[in-house]
């Protein structure tokens, strides 16, 4: 089977039958491979009926062989030239984000000051005799 044919080569060969997932192509009258469905043509094939029909001849590249499972993996896909993408449209930058400011908070601000600041006050005022509850 593979003696005849190599992984690279491109034949000519025959739809013989559909299936969802791909279409065997006949390559001589004892060997035939598979084209799945993603190797049909370029993009995206829902329903390959609307690419391939039994009996079409159809030029393939040979993309592999298993000789121990007897098969062969076939694209049309890989024997015609990719169509142009068309230029990307040109996008605005987007605007930049904004950091919001960090402001620093000291002793003279009211309510921000660390434990380690109020420490000291409070062992202060826990000392004082006019604020020791009698």
């Amino acid at each position: 089977m593979t003696q005849k044919f190599e992984i690279g080569a491109v034949v000519t060969g025959k739809v013989t039958g559909i299936q969802a997932y791909g279409a065997f192509v006949a390559l001589d009258e004892s060997t035939q491979g598979l084209v799945h469905i993603s190797e049909v043509t370029h993009g995206f094939v829902k329903d390959i009926n609307e690419h391939l029909k039994v009996g079409d001849e159809v030029q393939v590249k040979v993309l592999s062989i298993d000789e121990k499972a007897g098969k062969i993996g076939l694209s049309i896909r890989a024997t015609e030239e990719a169509p142009e993408r068309p230029a990307a449209p040109v996008r605005k930058a987007a605007p930049k984000k904004r950091q919001a400011a960090v402001t620093s908070y000291t002793e003279s601000t009211e309510g921000f000051n660390t434990l380690k600041d109020k420490l000291q006050e409070w062992i202060e005022q826990s000392q004082r005799e006019d604020l020791i509850k009698k």
